[in-house]
């Protein structure tokens, strides 16, 4: 995403990008960038939260509208928790029994399993293989 934004800006098109990976995508030199310190895969704001999603919004807005100049970096004041170990326990499989563990796989199986099958019915191919 940032190799794209650094394209579109090459041709007169402004970005700005939202992420919670900061030191990679500050590393890749994007224009703008909206830092959100939430686990990877959030940086939109808070999962079925649509006020976090709006207000994230309204800041990359904000940021692609004032950033002073190139590879400006603005954090959002928004947290995932207010105690940071959060970023020790989020996804950290040695913290999870087999149980869980397997809990988990076959929750996303069943995702997975409905995703192929609105695939399906959309008439989309559903793997490479198809």
């Amino acid at each position: 995403m940032s190799l794209v934004a650094r394209h579109l800006e090459a041709n007169g098109i402004p970005t700005v990008i939202m992420g919670s990976a900061k030191d990679i995508v500050e590393h890749a030199g994007v224009p703008r960038f909206l830092f959100t310190d939430f686990p990877l895969g959030n940086s939109a704001g808070r999962p079925n939260d649509v006020e976090s999603q709006a207000y994230t919004m309204e800041l990359a807005l904000t940021v692609l509208e004032t950033a002073p100049g190139p590879r400006t970096t603005v954090q959002s004041p928004l947290r995932w928790s207010d105690n940071p170990d959060w970023k020790l326990d989020f996804s950290n499989i040695s913290q999870l029994s087999d149980e869980e563990i397997a809990q988990r796989k076959r929750d996303f199986d069943k995702v997975k399993e409905v995703a192929k099958s609105r695939r399906a019915e959309d008439g989309l191919k559903v793997d490479a293989a198809e």
